[in-house]
């Protein structure tokens, strides 16, 4: 059996004031990863940490190569956004085990079964395929 996304997970995630590292936020305005790491911190008020392969700085916030590369003075990390295609996922999601992250959203279109079962033996709630920009209404946020 597969996994399937709790809603009350969801919401608490969404309503809990906490750091989010978005894997995958860069400075290209077309990607989903820019407007939705917007939203997160703007109407869900959520401190955000970009991650991207070069480590650029993105909404003013500081870039960071890797999860592992985040300094000890940002973590806890609540939740660990994934703007990652699916065969890669599994890596960032070890990454956020490493770290000690609460949580993994995996965006729409991420889906690794294996990955999240991982990822809920170690622990972390887990979001699969799933926005929160499109769950918002959902909960009135």
């Amino acid at each position: 059996m597969g996994h399937t996304n709790d809603p009350a997970v969801i919401e608490r995630l969404m309503r809990t004031k906490g750091r989010w590292a978005i894997v995958g936020l860069s400075t290209n305005e077309w990607r989903a990863a820019f407007d939705t790491s917007l939203f997160i911190r703007d109407r869900l008020g959520m401190e955000i940490i970009p991650v991207n392969l070069p480590g650029d700085p993105v909404h003013g916030e500081t870039g960071y190569r890797s999860l592992l590369d985040i300094p000890p003075s940002k973590q806890p990390i609540d939740v660990v956004d994934c703007f990652v295609n699916s065969q890669k996922v599994g890596a960032v999601v070890d990454q956020a085990i490493a770290v000690g992250a609460k949580a993994v959203w995996m965006q729409l279109g991420v889906i690794d079964e294996a990955t999240a079962e991982r990822a809920k033996a170690a622990g972390l709630d887990v979001v699969m395929d799933s926005c929160p920009a499109q769950q918002a209404w959902k909960f009135s946020l």
